[in-house]
């Protein structure tokens, strides 16, 4: 890999956005893309439609960007897609509702090439309020619990793929994502790739901005989902079982518990980070989504035990 990063200049760069009916999303991310520091010959765009009801290409078509397509619902499988096209040696990954900064490809791919043995750089996730003087609570809970992404890469050993950065010889040694996955997807496969002994790296100056969920349905389809990709990879694990459906219950119950009391208490709803609620109205209001979490989440668990499909990713 050292070889590999004595001449920058000649290395490619794929960028792989997987997308589901978001064209406005889709649209900032690929104008962002096309504003680059990076040079505009040495990386390309890969979009990959995940059976969207909304024009897609259309959108794809107005930039320079590839279209692809995948039937096959999940983000997962739409990335591997996406990898299987690519030409680039190096890959790097964001959502279709992410804005790269300016320089985002250029500082992911020193700090990629800076790092001995590195297999995974997952960059800054900034979130970012519709109205950023008046953040709502479900705003304010998302910006503080979302992508705690120096904590996922330090202590949790993965990055999440709305900004990640790894070479392509890194995923021919590791494995693609599983496709079985729709949700923690990008958690297996960055516990794989630390488990085969490459340096997972955060780079706070490679950031991109993602909007807040700023409503209870978005909140509640974002935690059915994490908790059907739990679901899906403990089967895939073998590991799922009665008692370890009861002592997940027991602890989303439990959680919500401890959280509340953090939140009346210290005024933090999450100890990867340091930001605390000083606003007492948000306090109640977070108070109670905290609540609705957990019992979506319960609610999804006994659904889920019972013979429900987990949901896309």
């Amino acid at each position: 890999m050292n070889e590999l990063c004595k001449d920058r200049s000649k290395l490619f760069i794929s960028v792989i956005i997987p997308v589901f009916n978001d064209v406005r999303g889709l649209e900032k991310c690929l104008q962002a893309l096309s504003n680059q520091t990076y040079d505009k010959n040495s990386y390309e765009i890969i979009v990959v439609d995940n059976n969207s009801d909304e024009d897609i290409k259309s959108v794809v078509e107005r930039f320079d960007a590839h279209y692809t397509f995948e039937s096959q619902p999940g983000s997962y499988v739409a990335r591997n897609k996406g990898i299987f096209i690519a030409k680039g040696e190096i890959i790097a990954f964001t959502d279709a509702d992410c804005i790269p900064t300016k320089d985002w490809i250029e500082r992911g791919v020193s700090k990629l090439l800076e790092t001995p043995n590195c297999g995974l750089v997952g960059g800054k996730i900034e979130v970012i309020f519709k109205n950023p003087s008046h953040p709502t609570a479900v705003e304010l809970f998302d910006s503080i619990t979302a992508f705690p992404q120096k904590h996922f890469v330090e202590k949790d050993n993965f990055s999440a793929t709305a900004n990640a950065f790894t070479f392509r010889s890194v995923i021919n040694h590791v494995g693609d994502f599983n496709s079985k996955l729709k949700s923690n997807g990008d958690r297996e496969w960055g516990n794989r790739v630390f488990s085969s002994n490459y340096k997972l790296v955060y780079a706070d100056d490679t950031g991109v901005f993602h909007p807040a969920r700023y409503s209870y349905t978005q909140m509640r389809k974002k935690y059915a989902r994490l908790v059907g990709g739990q679901y899906d990879l403990q089967q895939n694990q073998n590991t799922y079982s009665l008692s370890l459906f009861i002592r997940s219950v027991l602890k989303d119950l439990k959680y919500s518990i401890i959280q509340v009391l953090e939140l009346l208490f210290t005024k933090k709803i999450n100890s990867a980070t340091d930001t605390k609620i000083h606003n007492t109205w948000h306090q109640i209001q977070l108070t109670r989504l905290i609540i609705f979490i957990r019992y979506v989440m319960v609610a999804e668990r006994i659904r889920l035990h019972f013979g429900g499909q987990s949901q896309r990713g």
